[in-house]
């Protein structure tokens, strides 16, 4: 089955280019792949031949103690959630008051470490604003 021909044809790459560079050359070019939104080498060869932008992507590696951190939270929060999901669930099975009441003080317990999880979020996301913001 022959393949679907292009609705602009003027997007179509038809004329092939061949060059050869040195080490140096195809380094720099490869290193420009690897940290902007180019999949190829050639892609990127393009880009620079006919003027258009080549969007570069770069890693603050400051931010990754925040970004672990969160992270960490998150997994906190998460578990905190199951838990809190198993003591209601054991809540509502149970028919004894004093058991009931002994499981609204481990949900009530549960919900203090969310508000400890939750204000250290907080601070986290003010610190990364602060910082994004003042670019």
């Amino acid at each position: 089955m022959p393949r679907k021909k292009a609705k602009d044809q003027e997007l179509v790459l038809t004329h092939p280019i061949i060059i050869r560079v040195t080490k140096t050359v195809f380094d720099r070019l490869e290193n420009k792949r690897k940290e902007s939104d180019c999949d190829t080498i050639g892609e990127v060869a393009r880009k620079i031949l006919s003027n258009k932008s080549i969007k570069c992507f770069y890693k603050d590696v400051t931010l990754n103690p925040i970004m672990e951190e969160l992270a960490q939270i998150r997994k906190e929060l998460k578990a905190i959630g199951i838990n809190i999901n198993q003591i209601t669930r054991s809540f509502n099975q149970d028919k004894v008051e004093s058991h009931r009441a002994f499981y609204v003080l481990k949900v009530a317990d549960r919900y203090k470490k969310v508000d400890e999880k939750v204000d250290r979020l907080l601070i986290l996301i003010s610190q990364l604003a602060e910082r994004w913001l003042q670019k």
